[in-house]
C-alpha cells in the first residue's frame, strides 16, 4: 500500500473518479499546466484534456456560476477555490443559488458541485492567503462542510463527495499538505461522509477538533497521556451535517470538552457545537465547555505562532475542564 501526503490523496482521488466518470470535469484558475497552487491537479491535464481540466479566468463568481450551471445540465463538476481566502466574490452564487436549488425548485434540480478549497493558516501567508471560513458555509442551508485531517480520509471523503447529489465544500488544510504520509489504498474505498471519528479513545476529556487541528490535539494527547490524563481526540471530518451522536457518545463518556479550531472565536464553529452540547448534554457535562481557537483579527504575519492553537494551549484548555 503506497503512502501518499494528504496533497497527493486529493490529486490521485481526482483522477480515479474522472477515470470513473468520463463526463467530471474540473475548473479552475491555473488548474491546467500549473497544476493549481498546491499541484493538487498535477498531471491531470496531460491525461484528460483541456476539455475536462479547464483554466478559468481569475474570477470566482464566474467559476462557481460555470459550474452551478454544467451541473444543472448534468456535468458532474468539481471547482477549485485557490485559497478559501478568495471565496468571496462566488460567495453570493454559493449560498444564494448552488445551496438552494434543490429547495427552490422543489427537488426538480439540483446541483452535484464540489468545491475545493485550500484554507488556514500554517504557510506564514498572512490575512489574504490564511483564513478559516468554513462557520459561514456551515451557516448556509443546503450545503456539506467536510474538513479532512489526513490523506486516507482525505481521498475517501473526496471521493465519496464526488458522488454525491448535493453541493460540497471540500475545504483542505493546505498546513498539512505535505506535512507528512499515510498509507493509501490503491483499490477503490470511500469514506462516508456525515460521520465523525475517535482518532484515539480516553475518559477523562473529549477534544472535539478537525483539518489539521487534529494532529495538534492528537500530541496535546500524548503530553497528556504522560501526565495520567486520556483525552479522547474526535475528529469531527464533516462540520455539516454534524455526527451529532458520536460527539454526545463521547461528551457522555468524558464528561469534559475542549473545542479546538483555528478560525477566530467569536461565532465561529465552535460556538455551534458549544450550543449543541449545552441543549443535549447538559445533564452530564462536569464542566464549562472550553473553546481553543485563533484570535479574533485578521491572521498575522509576523505573529503568526501565537495567533494559531498549539499544543501547549489544548493542555491549557484541558487543566482548566479537570480543575474545575
Amino acid at each position: 500500500m503506497p503512502e501518499m501526503t494528504l496533497v497527493q490523496a486529493v490529486n490521485s482521488a481526482l483522477r480515479e473518479e474522472m477515470r470513473r466518470d468520463p463526463g467530471m470535469v474540473l475548473l479552475g484558475e491555473d488548474i491546467g499546466n500549473l497544476g493549481g497552487v498546491f499541484r493538487a491537479t498535477d498531471g491531470l491535464l496531460g491525461e484528460f484534456g483541456e476539455q475536462r481540466v479547464m483554466d478559468t479566468p481569475l474570477n470566482e463568481c464566474g467559476v462557481v456560476g460555470v459550474a452551478i450551471g454544467m451541473a444543472m445540465l448534468g456535468v458532474r463538476v468539481c471547482a477549485e477555490i485557490q485559497f478559501a481566502d478568495f471565496v468571496y466574490p462566488g460567495f453570493d452564487q454559493i449560498v444564494n443559488e448552488l445551496a438552494k436549488i434543490r429547495y427552490r425548485s422543489g427537488g426538480q434540480f439540483s446541483a452535484p458541485v464540489v468545491i475545493r478549497m485550500p484554507y488556514g493558516g500554517g504557510i506564514r501567508g498572512g490575512l489574504y492567503h490564511s483564513q478559516s471560513p468554513e462557520a459561514l458555509f456551515v451557516h448556509t442551508a443546503g450545503l456539506r462542510v467536510v474538513i479532512p485531517s489526513n490523506p486516507y480520509d482525505a481521498k475517501g471523503l473526496l471521493k465519496a463527495a464526488l458522488r454525491g447529489a448535493d453541493p460540497v465544500i471540500f475545504m483542505e488544510p493546505k498546513r498539512i499538505y505535505r506535512a507528512g504520509r499515510a498509507e493509501v489504498p490503491t483499490e477503490d474505498y470511500t469514506v462516508p461522509l456525515d460521520c465523525a471519528r475517535v482518532v484515539r479513545p480516553g475518559a477523562d476529556v473529549t477534544v472535539l477538533a478537525y483539518g489539521a487541528m487534529v494532529s495538534l490535539c492528537l500530541e496535546a494527547a500524548d503530553r497528556a497521556a504522560a501526565a495520567g490524563t486520556e483525552l479522547e481526540v474526535l475528529d469531527i471530518r464533516t462540520l455539516w451535517p454534524l455526527d451529532i451522536e458520536a460527539v454526545l457518545a463521547s461528551v457522555r463518556k468524558t464528561g469534559r470538552v475542549v473545542i479546538v479550531h483555528e478560525a477566530p472565536r467569536a461565532c465561529g464553529y465552535g460556538a455551534e457545537l458549544a450550543a449543541q452540547l449545552c441543549e443535549r448534554a447538559i445533564d452530564v457535562l462536569q464542566a464549562p465547555i472550553v473553546r481553543v481557537t485563533g484570535a479574533d483579527t485578521p491572521v498575522p504575519y509576523a505573529l503568526e505562532a501565537y495567533y494559531l492553537p498549539d499544543a501547549a494551549r489544548v493542555l491549557h484548555g484541558v487543566d482548566r475542564v479537570l480543575k474545575y
